[in-house]
């Protein structure tokens, strides 16, 4: 044996965990997620002392059932809304005929059917556990479980959830095309929206803010959380599509990050008189899940800057390692959230003797005047963010179009900023904040939604950008863009489009809001009001798009008609407004009476003061938006001239030579005869 033979051999250096591995690393970690959040839920909720926070004791099955129920729920709610998220904007469809769910997209909506059936099954625990919790007992649960949804909102704000839930399980069995999957998935989305409606947002200070953070909060979380855990349920049907998969779902995620943080700073911010209140149980918490975010936060965009570039080169062993650990984050995230929202904040969900904030749900104005409708406000978080978004990706949009040397005109951006300015004005100054005090400054908020912001959002061409701007798809998947297309020139929107149906929609909302229930429920409830807020809006938005819109959609009208429809449509809305003005009742009178305001004479006043702001609001739109269709007519005419100049100079005047011979002929025919 030589002295080299003799040596210790060096260890082989070992291996890097095969894909097969990290893949089984990520599935124990699923497996781990929802046990791993009920405890934390349950830690959570004993550390903060929630379990003693309760005036009545229910029982253990309920105590700790309704933790443990809502934990499925929400795991299961996530899982729903994430897969069919990726399944819409992520994973491609049939090849050769992208209508059809893919293979990825079948298998996709078979975890959604699965995750639905379970949501809905514990969703109805939840429903039930929550009406033994108010009632105090779950003795005779069955017996009074239907009186607890008809009688209370809460029960009725679950009941709509789950039969939302159940038309998703519903759609993702049956769904033979991509557009129901689609369906599916807004409807998914829908879902977790009356879940806002309940817990401490609905009965908070400020619950307009806190219902709307929350339920963005909501949506964020489900379809970050279930779109990671859906690529990795996934990776087999995707085969090599996976990393460009994952590559959507990262900017999936970084747009749920931003709008997690958002809302958790909003809906902290409510809750949380001031830094000393961080060192009470719930401000614990609130710390806790800020850290976990963070952290989220940073592995993100670890994954968009290290291993997402990388991902062709070095498969999905990086990928699968950080996934499973965001998982087990996020699931620690859940069990706080669920302790957050069985856990009392520190400031008081009363407004104590305050009756305009106890039904308004801030602190009431000082009387209203022409400076101050300029100069109150009340930031309206939901809308604010919304117009943030709108302008910056429209921005962004134009600055990429002439960074590669397109040109996109003023005239479609500016109308477009003040626009999105417009709505900040209307939902959070002095239309907004004085708008449940009087039907007068309703009604200005009104025009302001449905007369004077849909005309310059119009003009932006919004559709068109994107159309230049978005990068088109090459795989089958559909992105933005492409579900913009298929959407412009659906049946559905020929039919909406359609210059008779869009005023109808614009002109009979009047009545239908003004002289049914809708009304008052629009300044009682805050979804009443978000309600208002979008349908007037998009309203007035389909109605001018169809007189003045330069985006690509169904063939619109010939301008005269066009112009027929604007001055009929404008009459009707003059003709509201003076029946308005001639109204000897006050609409929503027990909504004014309960502000305090009793005067009846007073308040007829101030409602015909209201019908003469709709009457006269519409002039100056109507000259406006007329201009603007004749001078598309005139550029219309000049274009047609234009394309027969071209084509006379390319045939020799063919066209106008062959009519002159066809009127030789016919006279040549009548001379003979």
């Amino acid at each position: 044996m030589t002295a080299q033979d003799a040596r210790p051999a060096t260890p082989a250096p070992e291996s890097p965990p095969s894909a097969n591995q990290q893949s089984t690393r990520a599935g124990v970690a699923l497996l781990a997620a929802i046990p791993l959040a009920i405890v934390v839920a349950l830690a959570a909720m004993a550390g903060s002392g929630a379990f003693g926070a309760h005036l009545v004791d229910s029982g253990p099955l309920v105590t700790w059932g309704l933790p443990i129920a809502r934990v499925v729920a929400d795991g299961a709610a996530a899982l729903t809304v994430g897969v069919l998220v990726l399944a819409v904007f992520a994973l491609p469809g049939e090849a050769g005929d992208p209508r059809l769910p893919g293979v990825a997209q079948r298998a996709a909506l078979r975890i959604a059917a699965v995750a639905s059936a379970v949501w809905l099954a514990a969703g109805a625990a939840v429903l039930a556990l929550t009406a033994a919790a108010v009632l105090g007992t779950a003795d005779g649960l069955p017996g009074v479980l239907p009186a607890f949804v008809a009688r209370t909102e809460l029960g009725a704000n679950s009941v709509v959830s789950l039969a939302l839930v159940a038309a998703v399980l519903a759609l993702t069995l049956l769904s033979p095309r991509t557009a129901w999957v689609a369906v599916a998935g807004v409807l998914a989305v829908a879902a977790l929206l009356p879940l806002a409606l309940n817990g401490h947002a609905a009965g908070a200070l400020e619950h307009g803010n806190a219902v709307s953070s929350l339920a963005v909060h909501l949506i964020g979380v489900s379809a970050w959380t279930g779109g990671l855990v859906g690529l990795i349920l996934l990776r087999r049907p995707l085969g090599g599509g996976l990393a460009a998969a994952a590559r959507r779902y990262s900017t999936l995620a970084a747009w749920a990050f931003g709008a997690v943080a958002f809302s958790g700073v909003v809906n902290a911010s409510l809750r949380l008189a001031g830094p000393e209140d961080l060192l009470t149980g719930y401000g614990l918490l609130v710390l806790a899940k800020a850290g976990l975010l963070v952290a989220l936060g940073v592995a993100g965009a670890a994954q968009r800057r290290r291993i997402l570039p990388r991902f062709e080169r070095d498969g999905p062993r990086a990928f699968l390692r950080l996934a499973a650990t965001e998982i087990v984050v996020l699931a620690a995230a859940m069990g706080l959230s669920v302790a957050l929202s069985r856990s009392a904040p520190p400031i008081p969900e009363e407004a104590a003797g305050d009756r305009f904030a106890a039904l308004v749900g801030y602190a009431e104005p000082p009387p209203v005047t022409p400076l101050r409708m300029l100069t109150e406000w009340h930031v309206d978080w939901a809308f604010l963010g919304l117009a943030g978004i709108l302008i910056g990706a429209y921005l962004a949009g134009v600055v990429k179009l002439r960074r590669r040397g397109d040109a996109w005109p003023l005239r479609r951006t500016v109308p477009w900023v003040l626009g999105c300015l417009g709505l900040v004005y209307v939902t959070s100054g002095g239309p907004g904040a004085y708008g449940p005090t009087s039907f007068s400054t309703h009604m200005l908020q009104h025009m302001g939604l449905m007369m004077f912001l849909p005309p310059l959002l119009v003009l932006g061409a919004p559709i068109l950008l994107a159309m230049r701007a978005l990068p088109a798809r090459r795989d089958g998947s559909r992105g933005i863009r492409e579900w913009l297309l298929v959407l412009v020139h659906s049946r559905v929107a020929a039919f909406f489009s359609f210059p008779v149906v869009a005023a109808v929609i614009f002109a009979g909302s009047l009545v239908a809001f003004y002289y049914t229930p809708w009304f008052e429920f629009s300044l009682r409830e805050h979804t009443g009001h978000l309600l208002m807020v979008l349908h007037f809006l998009l309203g007035g938005y389909l109605f001018y798009w169809v007189l003045i819109g330069e985006d690509p959609g169904p063939n619109r009208p010939a301008p005269p008609f066009r112009l027929i429809v604007l001055l009929a449509t404008l009459a009707f809305h003059a003709f509201f407004g003076l029946a308005l003005m001639s109204q000897s009742d006050v609409l929503a009178i027990d909504w004014w009476r309960a502000l305090g305001a009793t005067d009846a004479a007073a308040l007829l006043d101030d409602q015909r003061a209201g019908g003469g702001l709709a009457w006269g609001a519409g002039e100056v739109p109507t000259v406006l938006v007329a201009l603007v269709v004749v001078r598309q007519w005139i550029r219309s005419d000049a274009r047609q001239a234009r394309r027969s100049d071209r084509a006379a100079a390319r045939d020799g005047d063919a066209e106008l030579t062959a009519y002159n011979a066809r009127l030789a002929a016919l006279a040549k025919r009548d001379g003979r005869g």
